[in-house]
């Protein structure tokens, strides 16, 4: 951890804090860990891993999660339960390795939950039927309640993932301010997106375009076709990765690690969801989140949720703090790790100080 960095963790939790937050997640992140909000450059992509726990949802579709405990080490079903554990949930068509720089930061420092939405990664494959965001917040409600137990939760929740938890806050809004302390909101919407948007970094360059809506449809059927096309094309989807989810010039091994998810992701998965996004409406159910602190982030050259989304959130949730990322993209937990892990950082004050005052 940063000399710079240590101050301020110190100064926010003596100042907002005190002894009352010895217990809290804060208290454990002034441990004396040398922990920069950049960890993780010299860590591999992919590499940080737990041994995983099988979460079973509703429906019974297995979900693959992993578990790091304040010590590090994996936390297994019933051990030890800190006093409040982060939940990562990531987006459209990657996996949980998306919060490979967050996990980075965090690991031993606060007890943090990572998996893999239904039908990505590593998680069962769901039915059509299923393969919808008011689900998703029903598979989350499924990971809080097998895998955190007892103690108080922040949710992070990227694109899809911010969906999930504003699907959450309308199917149990009675979980909002009990049980979830804290919200980030991570490039993402409630309603009102264009879904032709979303699916350009996944499509070879010649299925985009005006006919993207018309083709989902057809392409679905012959999802193995597209499936190779994508691998034959890697160049060009590089290039649409660089271009889509990033606002400005990144390293390769960004656009690489990127692409390598969305490759992984069938064409059948992402047709299989892609109905979910034009029919999302939500905004009129995240009011309810305003009981406890959020933090709205985005980047200002998001080509994917635009950054008006995220405005009409904070409009909505009227005590939530913005982080607007200049020229970041759509993947700014990962483009912009370091302001991300600097308003997260605000955020668990604020939860763990508001949850020590109750």
């Amino acid at each position: 951890m940063t000399t710079s960095r240590r101050r301020w963790l110190l100064g926010s939790i003596g100042g907002a804090v005190g002894l009352a937050a010895a217990g809290t997640a804060v208290g454990i992140l002034r441990q004396q860990r040398s922990v920069s909000l950049d960890a993780g450059e010299s860590v591999p992509f992919g590499s940080l891993r737990t041994s995983p726990v099988t979460v079973v949802a509703d429906d019974g579709l297995p979900l693959h999660v992993e578990v790091e405990d304040v010590d590090g080490k994996p936390a297994r079903g019933q051990g030890r339960t800190p006093p409040v554990t982060l939940v990562f949930i990531h987006g459209y068509c990657l996996n949980l390795d998306s919060w490979h720089f967050q996990r980075a930061a965090y690991r031993g420092l606060v007890r943090a939950v990572y998996y893999d939405q239904r039908s990505h990664g590593r998680s069962g494959r769901s039915d059509r039927e299923h393969a919808t965001i008011d689900q998703l917040a029903h598979d989350l409600r499924s990971v809080i309640e097998q895998v955190v137990h007892d103690g108080p939760v922040v949710l992070v929740g990227h694109s899809m993932g911010g969906m999930t938890i504003c699907a959450l806050a309308q199917h149990y809004p009675e979980l909002i301010g009990d049980k979830v302390i804290g919200v980030a909101l991570v490039s993402t919407t409630a309603g009102g997106l264009d879904p032709s948007r979303i699916l350009l970094p996944m499509l070879p360059a010649r299925l985009t375009g005006r006919a993207t809506q018309r083709a989902v449809a057809t392409l679905a059927v012959g999802h193995g076709a597209v499936d190779q096309v994508r691998r034959v094309g890697r160049y060009i989807a590089n290039a649409a990765t660089h271009r889509f989810a990033f606002g400005g010039d990144v390293p390769h091994s960004y656009v690489s690690f990127v692409d390598d998810m969305l490759s992984a992701t069938p064409f059948e998965v992402v047709a299989d969801f892609f109905p979910s996004f034009g029919s999302l409406d939500k905004f009129d159910h995240v009011e309810v989140l305003d009981a406890v602190p959020v933090s709205i982030i985005c980047g200002t050259a998001d080509k994917l949720t635009s950054v008006g989304h995220s405005r009409k959130l904070h409009a909505r949730i009227p005590a939530s703090r913005l982080l607007e990322c200049e020229g970041a993209g759509h993947m700014v937990p990962i483009e912009r790790h370091d302001q991300v892990n600097a308003e997260l950082d605000q955020l668990i004050t604020a939860a763990t100080t508001r949850a020590a005052a109750r």
